[in-house]
């Protein structure tokens, strides 16, 4: 692959392509001039230059990590940390290769990249090196004899020698690497000098230019050979200095218009005190106006800036209108997709933003959720049993504008065209349904009452020490949930219930409907001073990047889709999540089954919600039955429902003509279809469920108690039902009030998951001057274990997470 080594050659007049360019670009309007009488606008640049505009034409910077995903051009600069070896001679190159393959993927999604980089020093430094030790062992040897080469001490190498003798290699690599991606590059060598001399400027834009339109990737780096050492408060007004490849970085990104400016160093990002002291806060966001709130650390272990010089750079860059992120490029875990996550705007490093929202983040959401809930938590039972009845009562009293907002929350979905008739009618609240979450919510209120602060266990370990395991609740959720807004306050009032701080994150399709039922919530726990327990996420904050919040965040539980579940399970690495990923529920016709149940049982378990996650999926046939007129009833039935029914393996090789073959017996239809399979036995039909189901809730009609008993025992789903649909598995039906979600997960809460699953304990140990050494072989106290009586709950105490 060709290597364009363009060493700029600044002083030369411009080419004729050059001028071509600048003529084309002047005819389209591109780089217009300031003409007296015009607005004022933001400068950047007090020197005369005619091909670069004083404003930047693509307009200010992004606002938001989430626009990042529009940025066409890219700065990436690469700080001495992240090339160099620890050792600081020679160059990382597992580390770099990762960071040109993810350049090279984002150079051929169509965006136009550019690296400002280091290395040159310190690859020139293990050339020299290797040059000196060769030389000095060839003399010695001939000279003082093999053992005078263990006294052979290197000479302090100078910086500007070492980048001379790197620069080659170091292109040589880049080239290498790209070529691996079919990728072009070209170096371009500058100086502070270069950005101070018209003409010099003119022939750097436009050899950048006419390299990003060949689809080439300019590689920048400072003339280390020659550049003078950096003078201290050098900058111009409204220009910065080419003092280290920060200020370069930001430079350049500004003169060429880039979207986006990524800084990669060997730091997080940004710190509200310096890295590695208890109190530390990476900052997501960085606002010009905090540059006072914030102190600086130590530099680099290698390279000439700090991370003050990050930030001063990256302020300017934010001024012209670049967008910055400044992430961390060495950490092993992260430098195989750090440039791609920062570009599709995941939260990785510091983003510099010039709009400050007008809310708290989510990260202060979840502090103030927390804080509120430790005093939730505290509260007598009476008084959240309170504050759920209160809500409840706002659901009715304020029915008709919760009502109005969901109009037009299924208005905007309608016109969108997008949603299925399953999802609006997820979407859709009535008056009934407010009534019966009101109904629910009153009954988690009296339940409630013996929750938090519960006395599991008491024992007397010894004399005047005893122990007690009590009910706690686990701390902060985040609930996750798509196109329901009833799931807000069904979890809200269990929240409440457990002592549990809350965030909820719901579907934008219901977005006004889901406003004001927050609203309601948080007037009701405003009774007893806790409103800020309950938070809604209303910034655009991507799932993926809420389920990395593991030190603020304690259990996710995903309400919507399997899709969505599989989700949050890939991307909650730090958190454990709740819930289940598919609904495939069975229901198995045995052949000493009722006619009239297994009528009622199939038609209620498929058609009475298609949508839910326990809604039948698969029909369980025995073979007896297929011979039998029930069969052909519980086709008549599902025919007359508008029921699709696909064929299983074994079922289509007992028909002539069958229903289309099902593409897989492992299948959520979430629909008006179901799967019809022929199994010859119980145990036939046992291990198809095990091998086929999901673990969620599985259904036997028969009349053999035998059958039955033998099927709900070897049987191993969250719910398993003889003679009742499979719609029962369900928290208002169960009479636990409401669920936050039904879990198929082995450990914790299993099934539909209520007040009791929202809990967990911890260890009270009251002692009166025990030690451990008071029960060894020469203390004078022995264990007892003795089993208590374990009396009723402490209304009113106090409870930590």
């Amino acid at each position: 692959m060709l290597l364009h080594r363009l060493s700029l050659c600044v002083g030369l007049p411009l080419s004729s392509c050059h001028s071509h360019t600048v003529a084309r670009a002047a005819s389209q309007g591109k780089h217009a001039r300031v003409r007296p009488g015009m607005p004022s606008v933001r400068q950047w640049s007090n020197v005369p230059f005619l091909t670069v505009p004083l404003a930047r034409a693509h307009g200010k910077s992004f606002a938001h990590r989430g626009e990042l995903r529009q940025a066409k051009r890219v700065v990436v600069k690469l700080g001495s940390a992240v090339v160099t070896r620890g050792d600081e001679c020679g160059l990382a190159l597992g580390r770099l290769a990762s960071i040109v393959e993810q350049v090279a993927m984002l150079q051929s999604q169509g965006r136009e990249m550019m690296i400002v980089t280091s290395g040159a020093v310190a690859f020139g430094k293990q050339r020299l090196r290797h040059e000196i030790l060769l030389s000095q062992s060839v003399r010695q040897a001939l000279h003082s004899g093999q053992n005078a080469l263990k006294d052979m001490s290197l000479p302090v190498l100078e910086a500007r020698a070492c980048a001379a003798a790197g620069q080659s290699g170091l292109m040589a690599l880049y080239e290498a690497m790209f070529t691996q991606y079919s990728t072009c590059t070209a170096q371009i060598l500058v100086t502070n000098l270069d950005f101070h001399d018209d003409q010099k400027r003119r022939n750097l834009n436009s050899t950048l230019h006419e390299l990003l339109r060949m689809n080439i990737v300019p590689i920048i780096n400072t003339n280390d050979a020659v550049v003078p050492p950096p003078e201290p408060n050098s900058d111009l007004q409204g220009v910065i200095s080419i003092k280290d490849n920060d200020s370069l970085a930001a430079r350049l990104a500004v003169e060429m218009k880039a979207d986006l400016l990524i800084a990669l160093s060997d730091v997080e990002g940004l710190y509200d005190s310096p890295p590695g002291t208890d109190d530390a806060k990476l900052l997501d966001t960085f606002y010009p106006g905090d540059q006072q709130s914030i102190t600086y650390g130590n530099k680099s272990r290698v390279g000439i800036g700090g991370m003050e010089a990050k930030v001063k750079a990256a302020l300017w860059a934010l001024q012209g209108g670049t967008s910055v992120v400044i992430a961390n490029g060495t950490n092993p875990k992260v430098t195989g997709h750090v440039i791609t996550d920062i570009v599709e705007g995941k939260k990785v490093g510091t983003f510099f933003s010039e709009v400050k929202p007008a809310g708290p983040t989510v990260e202060q959401q979840t502090e103030m959720a927390r804080t509120a809930g430790r005093t939730l938590a505290s509260l007598h039972p009476d008084q959240r049993s309170e504050i759920i009845c209160g809500f409840a009562d706002l659901l009715t009293e304020k029915r008709e504008e919760i009502l109005s907002a969901n109009k037009k929350d299924m208005e905007l979905a309608g016109n969108g065209g997008r949603m299925t008739p399953a999802m609006m009618n997820r979407l859709s609240l009535s008056s009934s349904k407010l009534n019966s979450l009101a109904i629910g919510l009153r009954q988690i209120a009296v339940s409630s009452q013996d929750s938090v602060g519960r006395v599991l266990r008491r024992t007397r370990v010894a004399n005047n020490l005893e122990l007690e395991q009590i009910t706690v609740p686990i701390g902060v959720l985040l609930v996750i949930f798509e196109s329901r807004p009833d799931c807000l306050p069904q979890v809200s009032a269990l929240a409440i219930a457990s002592g549990n701080a809350l965030l909820l994150k719901g579907g934008k399709e219901a977005t006004h409907t889901n406003r004001i039922l927050h609203e309601l919530a948080q007037e009701a726990l405003a009774l007893h001073g806790v409103r800020d327990a309950i938070q809604l996420v209303s910034t655009r904050e991507d799932v993926e990047d809420l389920c990395r919040l593991e030190k603020m965040i304690d259990l996710i539980i995903p309400r919507g889709s399997s899709q969505l579940v599989r989700d949050i399970q890939r991307a909650a690495k730090g958190i454990p999540v709740l819930g289940h990923s598919e609904g495939i529920c069975h229901v198995y016709i045995d052949a000493e089954a009722s006619i009239d149940k297994v009528i009622k049982i199939v038609r209620d378990s498929k058609c009475d919600y298609p949508a839910a996650c326990n809604a039948m999926e698969t029909l369980l046939v025995h073979r007896d039955v297929l011979r039998a007129p029930l069969f052909d009833q519980i086709i008549d039935m599902l025919r007359t429902e508008r029921v699709k029914i696909h064929a299983g393996p074994r079922f289509a090789s007992y028909l002539t003509f069958s229903p289309s073959e099902v593409k897989s017996l492992r299948t959520e239809y979430g629909d008006l279809e179901c799967c019809i399979e022929v199994v010859d036995s119980l145990q036939e039909a046992i291990d198809h469920i095990h091998k086929y189901g999901s673990s969620h809730t599985d259904v036997i009609v028969t009349e053999n108690e035998e059958t039955a008993e033998q099927f709900l025992q070897q049987l191993d789903s969250a719910c398993v039902f003889w003679n009742a649909s499979s719609r029962f598995a369900d928290g208002y039906r169960f009479g636990l009030g409401a669920e936050v979600g039904i879990s198929t997960a082995r450990i914790h809460a299993r099934g539909p998951v209520g007040l009791e699953g929202l809990l967990t304990t911890k260890w009270v140990l009251r002692g009166d001057g025990h030690t451990a050494a008071d029960f060894s072989e020469q203390g004078s106290m022995k264990f007892l274990h003795e089993n208590l009586p374990v009396a009723h709950p402490l209304h009113g105490q106090r409870t930590s997470n």
